[in-house]
């Protein structure tokens, strides 16, 4: 398959994949509103904090995996990925191991320490729906690794339609629990129905995508090595994540209180809607673009890149306008007027989302070398530091204060990861703006597609 049809089919499956995404996101929190209310709905989303950390684990190990092996893979080199690949699944399934015994670690802790007895939701009910939850993230681990094989063999489009079939699944059996009045229990049951059947289903497909040549894999200890140390790097993204989002979410309850957390989160919600236009312009030009620099090719690699970067700007800044002229009108409705924002705290978020398209789109850099360790520095230092400044800001500023944590945030991620990332593929921040014959190659390929 050559590149452009490449980057087409996976455009066109990720946006299937984000609009599923953003269905689940927007969707959900009305029928949570009406089934659960705006209190019990917040501690669901506190409750929902512990599992959260734990699936952004996988990030690290099964990251480093999954992009070794790809590379392996695409470099011609069949026999380091039937190693990579043998390494990968002891790696991940000691990783599950561990996760199991901190799973149960966890939750003896917060019921010794009365964690769960202070929330809404029953003590008994709170530590069973976390503990299903926990073990739905620990089984969806296996899915990093069998993504390499989707991106090895040029088919990350199949990858990305399951995924998608696995988010809509959640929805509607989501959608039907709350209907029906039911529970967490339930609620987190279901998940982890849904987690193993996809697994399966997922890894089994993927697998008859690729061939070894009948080359049989070894664990070698330089392998878990590498996988071990690019993965502390790559922990860096559900390390950010877990305390960005987490941790504001908990300052906020803490400050703010439980229905506070709802209208936060919410918000945000909506924030991430807009992100994840950018998220699909990486995910269409990942695969590809990865598979090329295993390869050794460098300016496409560099032309591409320039292109997605630079549409993501201008998607941003599109979004960011648009969302402060009418979308709290729209918020109000979607929410209906349950959860009211001040125009002053709604237009701090929407300067965030622009900050954010500057940086996002450039961070697939790091993925794309297996080399994560600037990102991982700057990532996890800055979400420390918006917390603690969200906790500040909120105590003297209320939910402005909040508002204006997560909007540092963004501003200070793309003044430096632009830069760094430009600098990682042997190019200046100035390179993106300076080669207009990009775009009309890039139409040229497209409608010769066509």
């Amino acid at each position: 398959m050559s590149i452009t049809k490449g980057i087409i089919h996976n455009g066109i499956a990720n946006i299937t994949q984000r609009a599923i995404r953003i269905l689940d996101q927007l969707i959900l929190v009305p029928f949570f509103l009406t089934a659960w209310g705006a209190e019990y709905y917040g501690e669901w989303l506190t409750l929902s904090i512990i599992p959260s950390i734990l699936a952004f684990s996988d990030l690290g190990f099964g990251s480093a995996v999954c992009n070794g092996f790809v590379l392996a893979y695409a470099s011609g080199n069949k026999q380091q990925a039937a190693n990579l690949y043998k390494s990968g699944i002891w790696v991940i399934s000691t990783t599950i191991l561990l996760g199991t015994i901190l799973t149960a670690t966890i939750v003896m802790t917060g019921y010794y320490a009365g964690w769960f007895a202070k929330s809404v939701i029953t003590a008994s009910d709170a530590m069973l729906a976390v503990t299903i939850m926990m073990t739905s993230k620990l089984i969806l681990f296996y899915t990093q690794l069998a993504e390499g094989f989707y991106r090895g063999a040029r088919r990350a489009a199949i990858g990305s339609f399951l995924a998608s079939g696995n988010s809509l699944l959640n929805i509607i059996v989501g959608i039907t629990i709350l209907k029906a009045g039911y529970g967490v229990i339930s609620l987190a049951l279901s998940n982890l129905i849904i987690a193993v059947s996809y697994t399966a289903l997922y890894w089994i497909i993927g697998r008859r995508m690729i061939s070894f040549d009948g080359l049989k894999g070894k664990m070698e200890r330089k392998d878990i090595r590498m996988i071990t140390a690019k993965g502390l790097g790559y922990l860096a993204t559900p390390i950010w994540q877990s305390v960005y989002f987490q941790g504001t979410t908990f300052v906020v309850r803490i400050v703010l209180g439980a229905e506070a957390v709802a209208v936060f989160n919410t918000v945000r919600t909506v924030c991430r809607s807009v992100n994840q236009i950018f998220s699909i312009i990486n995910a269409a030009i990942f695969p590809d673009l990865q598979f090329e620099y295993g390869r050794g090719n460098l300016p496409l690699v560099q032309k591409l890149f320039r292109i997605a970067v630079d549409f993501s700007i201008i998607i941003g800044f599109i979004g960011s306008c648009t969302l402060c002229v009418i979308g709290l009108n729209l918020y109000n409705w979607w929410t209906q007027n349950a959860l009211p924002v001040d125009k002053t705290v709604w237009n701090i978020f929407m300067i965030g989302v622009f900050m954010n398209a500057v940086w996002w789109t450039s961070v697939i850099s790091y993925r794309m070398t297996n080399q994560p360790k600037h990102f991982a520095i700057a990532s996890t230092s800055m979400a420390c530091f918006s917390v603690l400044v969200c906790y500040t800001t909120s105590k003297v500023w209320g939910f402005n204060g909040a508002a204006l944590a997560t909007t540092l945030f963004e501003t200070i991620m793309a003044i430096y990861i632009l830069p760094d990332s430009c600098k990682l593929l042997r190019m200046k921040v100035t390179n993106l703006f300076k080669f207009q014959d990009d775009y009309h190659i890039l139409l040229g390929k497209i409608k010769q597609h066509n």
